[in-house]
Protein backbone atom coordinates (compact mmCIF):
# COMPACT_ATOMS: atom_id res chain seq x y z
CA UNK A 1 0.00 0.00 0.00
CA UNK A 2 1.30 3.36 -0.68
CA UNK A 3 1.78 5.86 2.24
CA UNK A 4 1.00 9.43 1.05
CA UNK A 5 2.35 12.40 2.70
CA UNK A 6 2.28 15.71 1.86
CA UNK A 7 5.21 16.97 2.48
CA UNK A 8 8.91 19.22 1.20
CA UNK A 9 12.23 16.95 2.41
CA UNK A 10 13.20 13.46 2.07
CA UNK A 11 16.18 11.77 3.99
CA UNK A 12 18.59 9.15 2.96
CA UNK A 13 20.51 6.85 6.34
CA UNK A 14 23.25 7.01 4.03
CA UNK A 15 25.51 10.12 3.42
CA UNK A 16 25.29 11.53 -0.13
CA UNK A 17 28.69 11.97 -1.30
CA UNK A 18 29.36 15.17 -1.60
CA UNK A 19 32.75 16.11 -3.62
CA UNK A 20 35.42 18.85 -1.30
CA UNK A 21 35.75 21.77 -2.72
CA UNK A 22 38.58 24.97 -2.39
CA UNK A 23 37.88 28.04 -0.80
CA UNK A 24 35.16 30.53 -2.08
CA UNK A 25 37.16 33.50 -2.99
CA UNK A 26 37.61 36.76 -1.78
CA UNK A 27 34.88 39.61 -2.16
CA UNK A 28 35.60 42.62 -3.72
CA UNK A 29 34.67 45.97 -2.49
CA UNK A 30 31.88 46.76 -4.98
CA UNK A 31 29.38 44.03 -3.67
CA UNK A 32 30.34 41.96 -6.72
CA UNK A 33 33.12 39.89 -6.68
CA UNK A 34 34.93 37.46 -9.31
CA UNK A 35 37.14 34.06 -8.85
CA UNK A 36 40.22 35.60 -11.24
CA UNK A 37 40.84 35.76 -14.49
CA UNK A 38 38.69 34.23 -17.03
CA UNK A 39 42.44 32.48 -17.84
CA UNK A 40 42.99 30.22 -21.21
CA UNK A 41 42.84 26.51 -19.08
CA UNK A 42 39.98 24.08 -19.52
CA UNK A 43 37.78 24.38 -22.41
CA UNK A 44 39.60 27.66 -23.58
CA UNK A 45 37.51 30.85 -23.57
CA UNK A 46 34.46 28.81 -22.23
CA UNK A 47 33.58 30.72 -18.90
CA UNK A 48 31.05 29.49 -16.51
CA UNK A 49 29.75 32.26 -14.14
CA UNK A 50 27.23 32.57 -11.19
CA UNK A 51 25.16 34.92 -9.45
CA UNK A 52 24.48 34.18 -5.70
CA UNK A 53 21.24 35.93 -3.87
CA UNK A 54 21.43 37.30 -0.30
CA UNK A 55 22.87 34.80 1.42
CA UNK A 56 26.26 35.05 -0.51
CA UNK A 57 29.11 32.53 -1.53
CA UNK A 58 30.05 31.80 1.79
CA UNK A 59 26.66 30.96 3.66
CA UNK A 60 28.23 27.31 4.06
CA UNK A 61 25.13 26.32 2.76
CA UNK A 62 23.03 27.04 -0.12
CA UNK A 63 25.25 29.61 -2.30
CA UNK A 64 28.48 28.09 -1.17
CA UNK A 65 27.44 24.42 -2.17
CA UNK A 66 26.17 25.45 -5.48
CA UNK A 67 29.82 27.23 -5.96
CA UNK A 68 31.55 24.68 -4.99
CA UNK A 69 30.00 22.93 -8.48
CA UNK A 70 31.92 25.59 -10.54
CA UNK A 71 34.85 24.79 -8.27
CA UNK A 72 34.51 21.00 -8.86
CA UNK A 73 34.36 22.02 -13.05
CA UNK A 74 37.76 23.91 -12.67
CA UNK A 75 39.01 21.23 -10.56
CA UNK A 76 38.60 18.94 -13.60
CA UNK A 77 39.66 21.05 -16.20
CA UNK A 78 36.36 21.81 -17.29
CA UNK A 79 36.60 25.50 -17.14
CA UNK A 80 39.18 28.37 -16.36
CA UNK A 81 38.61 30.18 -12.80
CA UNK A 82 35.13 30.82 -12.18
CA UNK A 83 33.47 34.28 -12.18
CA UNK A 84 30.69 35.46 -9.51
CA UNK A 85 28.85 38.19 -8.45
CA UNK A 86 27.68 38.25 -4.85
CA UNK A 87 24.32 40.02 -4.23
CA UNK A 88 23.57 41.94 -1.04
CA UNK A 89 20.30 43.26 -1.89
CA UNK A 90 17.38 42.64 -4.13
CA UNK A 91 18.44 45.00 -6.09
CA UNK A 92 21.33 44.03 -7.20
CA UNK A 93 19.81 40.66 -8.77
CA UNK A 94 19.70 42.62 -12.35
CA UNK A 95 22.58 43.89 -12.29
CA UNK A 96 24.66 41.41 -11.46
CA UNK A 97 23.17 38.94 -13.86
CA UNK A 98 23.36 42.09 -16.52
CA UNK A 99 27.05 42.44 -15.54
CA UNK A 100 27.58 38.44 -16.03
CA UNK A 101 25.82 38.80 -19.53
CA UNK A 102 28.00 41.47 -20.39
CA UNK A 103 31.32 39.23 -19.49
CA UNK A 104 30.40 37.07 -22.26
CA UNK A 105 30.13 33.66 -20.19
CA UNK A 106 29.82 30.35 -21.68
CA UNK A 107 27.01 29.61 -18.46
CA UNK A 108 25.45 31.85 -15.98
CA UNK A 109 24.34 30.00 -12.90
CA UNK A 110 21.85 32.02 -11.05
CA UNK A 111 21.26 30.97 -7.33
CA UNK A 112 17.92 30.45 -5.82
CA UNK A 113 14.01 31.45 -6.47
CA UNK A 114 14.82 35.35 -5.68
CA UNK A 115 16.64 35.34 -9.13
CA UNK A 116 13.70 33.90 -10.90
CA UNK A 117 12.83 37.45 -12.37
CA UNK A 118 16.28 38.77 -13.25
CA UNK A 119 17.39 35.53 -14.93
CA UNK A 120 13.88 35.25 -17.36
CA UNK A 121 14.27 38.76 -18.33
CA UNK A 122 17.58 38.22 -18.91
CA UNK A 123 17.31 35.02 -20.84
CA UNK A 124 14.82 36.64 -22.80
CA UNK A 125 16.73 39.58 -23.45
CA UNK A 126 19.79 37.22 -24.56
CA UNK A 127 18.71 34.42 -26.69
CA UNK A 128 22.06 32.84 -27.48
CA UNK A 129 23.12 32.99 -23.68
CA UNK A 130 22.83 29.69 -21.33
CA UNK A 131 21.17 30.07 -18.39
CA UNK A 132 20.81 27.57 -15.06
CA UNK A 133 18.52 28.57 -12.22
CA UNK A 134 19.44 26.34 -8.83
CA UNK A 135 16.36 25.66 -6.84
CA UNK A 136 13.57 27.38 -9.16
CA UNK A 137 11.28 26.02 -12.27
CA UNK A 138 9.92 28.18 -14.24
CA UNK A 139 5.46 27.48 -14.59
CA UNK A 140 2.23 29.13 -14.95
CA UNK A 141 -0.81 30.19 -12.39
CA UNK A 142 -1.83 26.53 -12.70
CA UNK A 143 1.85 24.89 -12.02
CA UNK A 144 2.04 23.80 -15.10
CA UNK A 145 6.07 24.23 -16.21
CA UNK A 146 6.71 27.21 -18.84
CA UNK A 147 10.06 26.23 -19.91
CA UNK A 148 12.20 29.05 -21.49
CA UNK A 149 14.78 27.66 -23.98
CA UNK A 150 18.02 29.03 -22.70
CA UNK A 151 17.33 28.30 -19.06
CA UNK A 152 18.14 24.91 -17.42
CA UNK A 153 16.41 24.27 -14.04
CA UNK A 154 17.95 22.64 -11.17
CA UNK A 155 15.79 21.78 -8.70
CA UNK A 156 15.74 19.11 -5.94
CA UNK A 157 12.75 16.99 -4.45
CA UNK A 158 14.65 17.36 -0.73
CA UNK A 159 11.24 16.58 0.71
CA UNK A 160 12.39 12.96 0.58
CA UNK A 161 15.44 13.86 2.51
CA UNK A 162 13.91 15.62 5.16
CA UNK A 163 11.35 13.57 5.84
CA UNK A 164 13.58 11.04 6.82
CA UNK A 165 15.63 13.83 9.58
CA UNK A 166 12.25 14.43 10.54
CA UNK A 167 12.03 10.86 11.34
CA UNK A 168 15.50 10.71 12.89
CA UNK A 169 15.02 13.56 14.77
CA UNK A 170 11.42 12.43 16.30
CA UNK A 171 13.65 9.09 17.22
CA UNK A 172 16.06 11.32 18.94
CA UNK A 173 14.58 13.40 20.76
CA UNK A 174 14.26 13.34 24.71
CA UNK A 175 11.14 15.94 25.39
CA UNK A 176 9.06 14.75 22.53
CA UNK A 177 9.41 18.11 21.07
CA UNK A 178 11.13 19.10 17.61
CA UNK A 179 10.90 22.63 15.57
CA UNK A 180 11.71 23.91 11.98
CA UNK A 181 11.54 27.68 10.97
CA UNK A 182 12.99 29.10 7.74
CA UNK A 183 14.34 32.03 6.59
CA UNK A 184 11.59 33.15 3.75
CA UNK A 185 8.02 31.76 3.30
CA UNK A 186 9.10 30.46 -0.26
CA UNK A 187 8.85 26.76 -1.81
CA UNK A 188 12.55 25.85 -1.62
CA UNK A 189 12.18 26.58 2.12
CA UNK A 190 8.80 25.01 2.79
CA UNK A 191 9.48 22.08 0.95
CA UNK A 192 11.82 21.23 3.82
CA UNK A 193 9.30 22.03 6.59
CA UNK A 194 6.77 19.91 5.08
CA UNK A 195 9.10 16.77 4.94
CA UNK A 196 10.42 17.21 8.03
CA UNK A 197 6.85 17.28 9.74
CA UNK A 198 5.59 14.87 8.33
CA UNK A 199 8.52 12.34 8.76
CA UNK A 200 7.60 13.01 12.54
CA UNK A 201 4.01 12.58 11.41
CA UNK A 202 5.06 9.30 9.95
CA UNK A 203 7.44 8.25 13.38
CA UNK A 204 4.42 8.89 15.33
CA UNK A 205 2.04 6.49 13.48
CA UNK A 206 5.13 4.07 12.88
CA UNK A 207 5.72 4.03 17.07
CA UNK A 208 2.50 5.16 18.75
CA UNK A 209 4.27 8.30 19.76
CA UNK A 210 2.91 11.78 19.99
CA UNK A 211 6.10 13.76 19.24
CA UNK A 212 5.33 17.70 18.59
CA UNK A 213 6.49 19.72 16.15
CA UNK A 214 6.86 23.58 16.97
CA UNK A 215 7.11 26.56 13.87
CA UNK A 216 5.31 24.97 11.10
CA UNK A 217 1.84 23.21 10.57
CA UNK A 218 1.42 21.88 6.77
CA UNK A 219 -2.15 21.57 6.56
CA UNK A 220 -1.76 25.36 7.08
CA UNK A 221 1.31 26.42 5.70
CA UNK A 222 1.80 28.91 8.55
CA UNK A 223 4.66 28.59 11.11
CA UNK A 224 7.80 30.74 11.57
CA UNK A 225 9.97 32.67 9.60
CA UNK A 226 12.39 35.77 10.18
CA UNK A 227 11.07 36.82 6.26
CA UNK A 228 14.87 37.55 5.14
CA UNK A 229 17.95 35.30 5.43
CA UNK A 230 20.31 38.04 6.97
CA UNK A 231 18.39 38.74 10.42
CA UNK A 232 21.05 37.46 12.46
CA UNK A 233 19.05 38.99 15.73
CA UNK A 234 15.47 37.18 14.86
CA UNK A 235 16.74 33.85 13.73
CA UNK A 236 18.50 33.22 17.07
CA UNK A 237 15.08 34.84 18.89
CA UNK A 238 12.97 32.66 17.18
CA UNK A 239 15.51 29.67 17.95
CA UNK A 240 15.75 30.69 21.82
CA UNK A 241 11.27 30.61 21.77
CA UNK A 242 10.95 27.09 20.06
CA UNK A 243 13.94 25.87 22.73
CA UNK A 244 12.23 27.50 25.70
CA UNK A 245 8.92 25.65 24.58
CA UNK A 246 10.79 22.21 24.70
CA UNK A 247 12.22 21.76 21.44
CA UNK A 248 15.72 19.81 21.91
CA UNK A 249 16.15 19.50 17.73
CA UNK A 250 15.96 22.45 15.73
CA UNK A 251 15.90 22.56 11.67
CA UNK A 252 16.15 26.06 10.60
CA UNK A 253 16.19 26.22 6.72
CA UNK A 254 17.15 29.88 6.01
CA UNK A 255 21.16 29.20 4.73
CA UNK A 256 23.69 31.04 6.53
CA UNK A 257 20.96 32.13 9.78
CA UNK A 258 21.18 28.15 10.34
CA UNK A 259 24.58 29.57 12.16
CA UNK A 260 21.93 31.65 14.64
CA UNK A 261 20.28 27.69 15.62
CA UNK A 262 23.59 26.45 16.08
CA UNK A 263 24.49 28.59 19.09
CA UNK A 264 21.51 28.73 20.76
CA UNK A 265 21.88 24.84 20.69
CA UNK A 266 25.19 25.40 22.12
CA UNK A 267 23.77 27.64 24.77
CA UNK A 268 21.09 25.54 26.25
CA UNK A 269 23.55 22.73 25.97
CA UNK A 270 21.03 19.37 24.85
CA UNK A 271 19.85 20.59 21.94
CA UNK A 272 20.68 19.38 18.53
CA UNK A 273 20.60 21.03 15.16
CA UNK A 274 19.49 19.19 11.69
CA UNK A 275 21.52 21.45 8.77
CA UNK A 276 19.74 22.19 5.36
CA UNK A 277 21.67 21.73 1.97
CA UNK A 278 25.22 21.02 2.97
CA UNK A 279 26.83 18.35 5.57
CA UNK A 280 26.78 21.35 8.27
CA UNK A 281 29.10 18.88 10.34
CA UNK A 282 32.04 19.37 7.30
CA UNK A 283 30.55 23.18 6.03
CA UNK A 284 30.49 24.44 9.75
CA UNK A 285 33.31 22.84 11.71
CA UNK A 286 32.24 25.12 14.69
CA UNK A 287 28.82 23.72 15.56
CA UNK A 288 29.72 19.96 14.73
CA UNK A 289 29.28 18.93 18.32
CA UNK A 290 25.38 20.06 17.97
CA UNK A 291 24.70 18.71 14.65
CA UNK A 292 22.88 15.49 14.58
CA UNK A 293 22.58 15.31 10.76
CA UNK A 294 21.77 17.47 7.75
CA UNK A 295 19.06 17.50 4.89
CA UNK A 296 21.77 17.73 1.70
CA UNK A 297 20.92 18.58 -1.60
CA UNK A 298 23.48 17.94 -4.58
CA UNK A 299 23.61 21.63 -5.76
CA UNK A 300 27.00 21.05 -6.70
CA UNK A 301 26.26 17.93 -8.59
CA UNK A 302 23.70 19.66 -10.71
CA UNK A 303 26.12 22.96 -11.13
CA UNK A 304 28.79 20.78 -12.93
CA UNK A 305 26.23 18.71 -14.66
CA UNK A 306 25.32 21.71 -16.09
CA UNK A 307 28.56 23.59 -16.81
CA UNK A 308 29.79 20.29 -18.65
CA UNK A 309 27.31 19.87 -20.89
CA UNK A 310 27.18 24.10 -22.18
CA UNK A 311 31.00 23.59 -22.20
CA UNK A 312 30.55 20.47 -24.52
CA UNK A 313 27.89 21.99 -26.47
CA UNK A 314 25.60 20.42 -25.26
CA UNK A 315 23.36 22.48 -23.73
CA UNK A 316 19.46 21.67 -23.19
CA UNK A 317 16.73 23.20 -20.45
CA UNK A 318 15.58 20.12 -19.54
CA UNK A 319 15.03 20.07 -15.69
CA UNK A 320 17.57 18.02 -13.25
CA UNK A 321 15.41 16.83 -10.69
CA UNK A 322 17.59 15.91 -7.48
CA UNK A 323 15.80 12.61 -5.80
CA UNK A 324 16.89 10.03 -3.42
CA UNK A 325 16.70 7.65 -6.28
CA UNK A 326 19.72 9.86 -8.20
CA UNK A 327 21.51 10.56 -4.99
CA UNK A 328 20.37 14.22 -5.67
CA UNK A 329 19.10 14.63 -2.35
CA UNK A 330 20.13 12.36 1.16
CA UNK A 331 20.25 12.03 4.39
CA UNK A 332 24.31 13.82 6.17
CA UNK A 333 25.92 10.57 8.58
CA UNK A 334 25.03 11.22 12.44
CA UNK A 335 28.83 11.86 12.75
CA UNK A 336 29.31 13.02 16.96
CA UNK A 337 25.57 11.48 17.38
CA UNK A 338 26.18 8.52 16.12
CA UNK A 339 26.35 6.45 19.14
CA UNK A 340 23.39 7.91 20.08
CA UNK A 341 21.17 6.82 17.07
CA UNK A 342 20.00 3.30 17.84
CA UNK A 343 20.62 0.59 15.01
CA UNK A 344 16.57 0.39 15.05
CA UNK A 345 16.39 3.47 13.93
CA UNK A 346 19.25 3.36 11.51
CA UNK A 347 17.70 0.03 9.92
CA UNK A 348 14.12 2.33 9.67
CA UNK A 349 15.71 4.90 7.85
CA UNK A 350 17.12 2.79 5.55
CA UNK A 351 13.89 0.65 4.75
CA UNK A 352 12.12 4.26 4.36
CA UNK A 353 14.55 5.56 1.79
CA UNK A 354 14.32 2.24 -0.02
CA UNK A 355 10.60 2.56 0.12
CA UNK A 356 10.57 6.11 -1.27
CA UNK A 357 12.93 4.84 -4.00
CA UNK A 358 10.59 2.12 -5.10
CA UNK A 359 7.09 4.05 -4.84
CA UNK A 360 5.79 2.34 -2.03
CA UNK A 361 6.17 5.40 0.21
CA UNK A 362 5.32 8.46 -1.49
CA UNK A 363 6.82 11.78 -0.23
CA UNK A 364 4.36 14.75 -1.62
CA UNK A 365 4.38 18.80 -1.33
CA UNK A 366 3.36 21.29 -3.04
CA UNK A 367 6.62 22.67 -3.88
CA UNK A 368 7.59 18.74 -5.33
CA UNK A 369 8.92 18.45 -8.63
CA UNK A 370 7.92 16.09 -11.01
Amino acid sequence: MNKRFRLAAAVSAVALAVAACGEAPDESGDGTATGGSTGTGGTGDFTACMVSDQGGINDKSFNETSYNGLVLAQEEGIIPEPKFAESQTDADYGPNVTAMVQDDCGIIVTVGFLLADATREAAESNPEEHFAIVDYQYTDETGTPTPIDNVKPLVFNTQEAAFMAGYASAAYSKTGIVGTWGGAPIPTVTIFMDGFYDGVQYYNEQKGADVQVLGWDKATQDGQFVGDFANTGLARQISDNLISQGADVLHPVAGPLAESAAIAAQAAGNVAVVWADSDGFESAPDYGDVILTSVLKGMDQAVLAATQEAADDAFNNEPYVGTLENGGVGLAPFHDFDAEVTQETKDELSQIQEQIISGDLVVQSDAAFS
